[in-house]
């Protein structure tokens, strides 16, 4: 399959494809994570929340002494993405014959979060304050972690909505320059493509905007995936099975 192939069925798949629409989806989400880690690092400190490797080098950095870098919203960040990545397993397990209803749980929960995000960034004067950045970072990475609880456990092929390590890794070793099997490059680009993109917005609108426009954005792509899902998750489709 051509790589712009690839990359056309991975946006509209072909009918019978197994996973169904989950595919777009997942990339519509993979833009929020784009959107929510612009957001963070540019006007919450310095801090990611949805990039968890990341994280954990700041942290140490900031350990280190390192300037413009905080322990505390590192390991915030971290704990509050751990916990929604819990919550995201919970309900996971709630439905897991059904992959459908399992990203319309994540999806609820999800929008929720970055919707009470949005009210205390809308509710705040900007720049935010410590107490601001600590009450945004909670919310957004506890929506993060139920987002990636949820992409694991629906396990679409390079579509994790967060991790590029190990995608720009397939990219190269799997090539078949490399003696690999083919790298699964048009699928892969547009993951890449979908966080890059959704950086870039996120980063307009949180520098030259606002930080509630940001948010307005990663909410309501997350509320229409959600309401996409739960239209055609009351089929029993081949792609809704686990």
């Amino acid at each position: 399959m051509s790589v712009l192939r690839e990359a056309a069925s991975t946006l509209r798949p072909p009918a019978g494809d197994r996973h169904g629409p989950l595919s777009p989806l997942l990339v519509g989400l993979t833009f929020v994570t784009g959107v929510v880690d612009a957001v963070s690092y540019l006007k919450l400190g310095h801090v990611f929340v949805a990039n968890m490797t990341g994280n954990v080098a700041f942290l140490g950095f900031a350990l280190a002494g390192a300037k413009g870098l905080s322990a505390t919203a590192s390991l915030l960040a971290l704990a509050s993405f751990l916990a929604g990545a819990l919550a995201g397993g919970r309900l996971g397990a709630l439905s897991p014959d059904h992959r459908g209803r399992m990203l319309r749980a994540a999806g609820t929960a999800e929008a929720a979060l970055l919707a009470a995000a949005l009210i205390v960034a809308l509710a705040s004067s900007q720049p935010p304050t410590t107490a601001t950045r600590y009450a945004l970072l909670v919310p957004l990475a506890l929506g993060m972690g139920v987002q990636n609880a949820a992409a694991q456990r629906l396990a679409v092929p390079e579509l994790t909505t967060t991790v590029l390590t190990r995608t720009l890794t397939g990219i190269a070793s799997e090539a078949g320059v490399a003696g690999g099997p083919g790298s699964h490059l048009g699928r892969r680009l547009v993951a890449v493509a979908a966080i890059l993109i959704g950086a870039l917005t996120g980063g307009l609108l949180a520098l030259d905007v606002s930080i509630p426009a940001a948010l307005s954005l990663a909410t309501a792509i997350v509320l229409a995936v959600t309401l996409v899902v739960h239209t055609l998750s009351g089929r029993r489709a081949a792609w809704t099975q686990a």
